[in-house]
């Protein structure tokens, strides 16, 4: 996990095809740069391509960097 504050850039994203559409449709694709809002108990908010999108921790887990 990354931590509050940090950029960084996605690697992978795992899961079935409907997952990894949702996630292509919010903006997680390879090679692009996130950036970590906020953290709490595992679920995530971050900014992606200049849109702040909340995600569970069982998604976030889904997005490798």
């Amino acid at each position: 996990m990354a931590r509050t504050g940090e950029k960084v850039i996605i690697r992978k994203i795992s899961g079935n095809d409907d997952i990894r559409r949702h996630l292509a449709a919010l903006g997680f694709v390879v090679d692009t740069m996130i950036l970590v809002v906020s953290q709490m108990a595992g679920n995530l908010i971050v900014e992606v391509k200049g849109s702040r999108v909340a995600l569970d921790k069982s998604m976030a887990r889904r997005i490798f960097i």
